[in-house]
């Protein structure tokens, strides 16, 4: 099946999508971007990703390319061109095309691209996965979701040639911040979820506010608050969460074995919840 891109305003196929060499996205990396997942044909958290976009482009003084409800449905139009129920949406907005110039040009359109792909969603989420810890080397807004990626980009070939799914980073004082590309998450002795807050140590992602949402409609307990690589080690519970592993069991940081070695009660009954959730379960 032909496959499409979306650029600027037109569908095209995706072999031949393209910006502009001067596009300001691709030499300054002056741009955001969201992934929005896609279970049974059904954008999940959707709102919630248009909703960060919006605060990133508000950030970094970029106009959105477009109206709101035009890119929903420019998304549903591509995802249904491209005949993909089970999978994502990339999206990315960048400041434009200019002349090369560290300050912002004065007349520039900002860039829109669109891309579809099939993938399989949280495929660990049964099974479990490994993690290590790097030092944290990102810059001080890690809340606004750039294209800026180059230290996750590294973290995460470091976690792969270590045998591992995913690297938390971890700050000059011993925190784990986040992932390379997901929310870091324990389970202490006594059954608290830990989460560290949101702020502008860390990308607040959507699947997390979901997560901590349905936490407390479970009734269970959580603490947002930062939390050391000891306390990880010495979890009853660990589990990371993206949009694409909504909740998947740590069952290994570094050399130590969490809880028994494998998924624990509580990230499963989270990942149950927000599959429920994901699935449009009690949604009007």
């Amino acid at each position: 099946m032909a496959r499409d891109a979306y650029v600027n305003g037109r569908y095209v196929p995706h072999a031949r999508a393209a910006v502009h060499v001067e596009d300001r996205g691709f030499q300054f990396a002056d741009g955001v971007y969201e992934v929005v997942s896609v279970r049974r044909g059904r954008l999940i958290d959707e709102e919630g990703h248009l909703d960060r976009l919006d605060r990133s482009l508000h950030e970094l003084r970029i106009a959105w390319p477009c109206d709101r409800r035009v890119l929903r449905l420019v998304m549903r139009r591509l995802l249904e061109r491209n005949g993909v129920r089970d999978g994502l949406v990339y999206l990315q907005v960048t400041r434009g095309a200019a002349p090369r110039d560290f300050r912002f040009p004065a007349a520039a359109r900002p860039t829109l691209v669109i891309t579809t792909r099939r993938a399989t969603l949280a495929p660990h989420a049964r099974t479990g996965v490994r993690v290590v810890t790097i030092p944290d080397i990102r810059w001080k807004r890690r809340d606004i979701k750039t294209v800026g990626l180059l230290p996750q980009v590294l973290g995460k070939q470091e976690a792969a040639e270590r045998g591992a799914f995913e690297a938390w980073q971890v700050d000059e004082d011993g925190f784990v911040t986040e992932g390379t590309s997901s929310n870091a998450w324990i389970v202490t002795a006594d059954g608290a979820l830990v989460t560290r807050p949101a702020s502008h140590d860390i990308l607040n992602g959507i699947t997390r506010q979901s997560i901590l949402r349905v936490a407390a409609a479970e009734g269970l307990r959580f603490e947002e608050r930062p939390f050391r690589v000891e306390e990880a080690y010495a979890a009853r519970e660990a589990f990371l969460s993206s949009a694409t592993s909504f909740v998947t069991p740590v069952l290994r940081i570094d050399d130590r074995t969490i809880g028994d070695g494998a998924p624990g009660a509580l990230s499963r009954k989270l990942f149950d919840a927000y599959l429920a959730h994901a699935s449009g379960a009690g949604a009007s």
